[in-house]
């Protein structure tokens, strides 16, 4: 699922993931050479990366630059767009950068798996910092055991709540399904509107499930994408139902705002930061809209959201960010892997990751993280997060499936079953 707060949509979406969600993002290609900015010239290393990637790519080049007196580079970002068609057509013509962006996972024509598979990414399994990358986390770098790419660490998803309103009600952080359900309802009691739901703007749509389907079916089955890749498993018979009836339970409790899907993103970010509403499930990339929403943004905090009424059966949505990956054409491959290597030791990686506010994907030390984001890190060193789904979904297809299904669900249009029928047919289609 990256949010300069001017664009912070367009980031956002970059950091969910998938190809239909990122092709809506918009920009400008910038340049920084770092020095002579010739990528013909022998120390010069060309570099496209994407809009979220900025502050942290550029940050790992200077000081990498500033260690390494011979290395210089040339330096650009470009919109989703056109990392999914020009970028794309330059990887498939052997003109490539030597770094570029790559999204994680699979799902779009420019993702780890999609690229890996026509051979145009370099293989990274030889370098130390691979052994570091969690097991829930392998499948967003790793093709047929092989890593391809490098990302500094993960974007988690969970409720932004208003500290304030939490008062008000005299509730605490819930830690299970149950206690959840008797937060909203002391919430609501109060007329406070227990979750802002802003289902207009479609990515938001899939987030509540998101939230809960690491605990519906990812605590029981770890290893349902590979069941899904291999034909063994279904959306509609596994857990992703509970998930769907628990989206609706909610709403039938009347804990959404009236008319989830006439309420934009925006909306539902100012409802929480003004406390008309108590909490919104996001991911934690636009922290920083919350809090420009609120008079008081110290207020704000994040919890993971409970799917389960067995506390150590609630696991976490942790989406990787756009990573980097080394063009397997590249001629200077050598001197990008050297760089590659220095952006993976624990602390290049937690300054990339402080850069661009995502939880670092591993770490030799305490995390500088934004301190709202700690209730997430004892589940990443667990083992008990999990990619976004999209990230291990064979197509562009079924991401905007999603959407639209929870819309009719939302708008009574549709039942579970129904809706869950349409995921499967669209996983089905070819990749």
């Amino acid at each position: 699922m990256a949010l300069d707060q001017s664009v912070s949509r367009r980031r956002l979406l970059q950091l969910i993931g998938g190809a239909t969600v990122a092709a809506t993002a918009a920009g400008t290609l910038t340049a920084c050479g770092g020095g002579s900015g010739s990528s013909s010239s022998g120390g010069t290393l060309k570099v496209i990366g994407a809009g979220s990637q900025e502050a942290g790519l550029r940050k790992a080049l200077d000081d990498y630059k500033k260690a390494n007196g011979g290395f210089d580079f040339n330096l650009s970002f470009s919109p989703a767009d056109q990392l999914q068609t020009a970028l794309r057509a330059q990887l498939a013509a052997g003109n490539a950068p030597d770094l570029h962006a790559v999204y994680p996972g699979n799902g779009s024509a420019m993702s780890m798996v999609q690229l890996s598979k026509a051979n145009l990414l370099a293989d990274l399994s030889d370098q130390s910092w691979t052994q570091k990358i969690p097991t829930g986390f392998k499948g967003a770098f790793q093709q047929d055991g092989k890593t391809f790419i490098f990302s500094p660490g993960t974007s988690v998803l969970g409720a932004i709540y208003n500290k304030k309103a939490f008062a008000t009600a005299g509730v605490e952080v819930p830690t299970t399904w149950s206690e959840l359900l008797a937060v909203c309802d002391k919430l609501k009691k109060k007329g406070i509107v227990p979750i802002a739901l802003g289902a207009q703007t479609p990515w938001v749509t899939q987030l509540i499930d998101y939230a809960l389907v690491p605990g519906t079916v990812y605590a029981k089955t770890p290893d349902f994408d590979d069941k899904m890749t291999a034909g063994n498993a279904s959306f509609a018979d596994s857990g992703w139902a509970d998930a769907m009836d628990k989206y609706l339970e909610l709403q039938k409790k009347g804990f959404f705002n009236d008319n989830p899907n006439g309420t934009t993103y925006e909306q539902a970010t100012s409802m929480v930061g003004t406390g008309k509403a108590a909490m919104a499930v996001q991911v934690s990339a636009v922290l920083q809209a919350f809090r420009e929403a609120s008079p008081t943004p110290d207020d704000l905090g994040m919890f993971p959201f409970p799917a389960t009424d067995v506390a150590a059966d609630n696991w976490i949505p942790g989406g990787v960010v756009v990573g980097i990956a080394i063009s397997a054409k590249s001629k200077k491959a050598e001197q990008a892997k050297k760089f590659i290597e220095y952006c993976g030791q624990p602390e290049t990686v937690n300054a990339w990751a402080e850069a661009v506010a995502c939880v670092p994907l591993y770490s030799d030390g305490d995390a500088k993280v934004d301190p709202v984001l700690k209730p997430f890190l004892p589940y990443l060193k667990d083992n008990k997060a999990v990619p976004f789904m999209d990230q291990r979904w064979p197509n562009a297809e079924v991401q905007p499936t999603h959407f639209a299904v929870v819309q009719e669900l939302l708008g009574g249009k549709s039942t579970v079953p129904a809706a869950l029928k349409k995921m499967d047919e669209a996983y089905r289609k070819s990749a």
